[in-house]
């Protein structure tokens, strides 16, 4: 069976095509620009499905997924009503992933499409985990709760990582640091996720390339108040303009902070403190919320590439690792072949 997997964002579309169940990658690539070069996600689709010969189904990337999807589901009426309603907390992402959809369904009416959500794998967090400290109407009535992100490459590393271990997935408590432009840290205890650094968006926990994570909301209404900032301006300060990028003033690219503070940039140097400080602060607090740890994964740009941030993050962690004969893993991500996986599984 071909698997087209698509995953569409506000301005690219990147592919890929497998050959199921075998698995085996036979073409993938990215359009870029749409609405410049190319002029919608259906003309960026329509040139994608021109190169390549027969599909059988098509599998898609779909950020939020809220409360209702906690697993990979077949597209059809009610799921896309579902995350067209989903779009108002995620409108930076949903609605590239509906274009995706609708231009599937014009061009091939018929073929089956899956929806993979990235919120779906941490829908097992206990209630404790996921709540915020407001008032329970205002969960109930906006959604506002913690639903973590990045959940399919989670889930995939985790997989991995019990069959590096040749144990089950469901003896196993794994802490797995997604570390890329974007980062999350998930406790993941007998295959479930039971807590993620990731919030009600995005910007909640580690400090990332551009993203501030953890910070007081009092500093945020202060900041506001004294610089006379808009929402849309504040939101673009906190999502864009801070992190890495904030801290160092140089970079929100790992290698250019590690050269720069390696050169003996103060800046630099600190904002990799930073990072990899919070980094720790969240593995300890998982090895806590789980009573021990079997295997910490490191997967995406970061975690894959920098030896340099494994080595300061597991240093300053030795005794624990040692305690609990932590698996140290490198697990390269693979968010689109679990896609490819959930499409398959789906439709046959």
């Amino acid at each position: 069976m071909l698997i087209l997997v698509l995953n569409c964002g506000s301005s690219s579309v990147k592919y890929q095509l497998y050959d199921m169940p075998g698995e085996i990658c036979l073409a993938k690539g990215i359009v870029e620009k749409i609405g410049v070069k190319t002029p919608n996600h259906n003309a960026a689709v329509k040139r994608i499905i021109s190169s390549i010969k027969k599909i059988n189904a098509v599998g898609h990337r779909v950020v939020h997924g809220g409360e209702r999807f906690k697993e990979s589901t077949i597209i059809d009426k009610g799921v896309i009503k579902a995350i067209k309603q989903y779009s108002r907390l995620a409108p930076l992402h949903n609605s590239p992933n509906l274009a995706g959809i609708y231009a599937c369904k014009r061009l091939f009416p018929r073929l089956a499409q899956a929806a993979v959500f990235d919120t779906a794998f941490h829908q097992t967090m206990p209630a404790y985990a996921y709540l915020y400290g407001l008032p329970y109407a205002i969960y109930k009535k906006y959604g506002i709760r913690r639903y973590g992100f990045h959940g399919t490459s989670h889930r995939y590393v985790a997989g991995e990582a019990g069959k590096i271990l040749r144990r089950p997935l469901k003896s196993l408590k794994i802490i797995t640091c997604h570390l890329g432009n974007g980062c999350s840290i998930t406790a993941v205890d007998k295959g479930e996720s039971v807590d993620t650094s990731m919030g009600f968006t995005p910007l909640e926990g580690l400090v990332m390339g551009t993203r501030c994570g953890d910070i007081d909301p009092a500093a945020v209404l202060y900041l506001m108040k004294k610089k006379k900032l808009s929402i849309s301006r504040t939101d673009e300060l906190l999502n864009k303009f801070s992190g890495l990028l904030g801290l160092s003033g140089k970079s929100r690219d790992m290698r250019d902070i590690l050269s720069s503070a390696h050169r003996g940039n103060q800046r630099a140097n600190l904002a990799l403190e930073v990072f990899i400080y919070r980094i720790r602060k969240y593995i300890g607090a998982y090895i806590a919320a789980m009573n021990g740890c079997d295997a910490l994964v490191f997967t995406a740009g970061i975690g894959e590439n920098s030896p340099y941030v494994r080595r300061e993050v597991c240093r300053h962690l030795s005794s624990l690792i040692k305690k609990f004969k932590m698996r140290i893993l490198v697990i390269p991500t693979n968010e689109e072949l679990m896609i490819a996986r959930d499409t398959y599984r789906l439709v046959r």
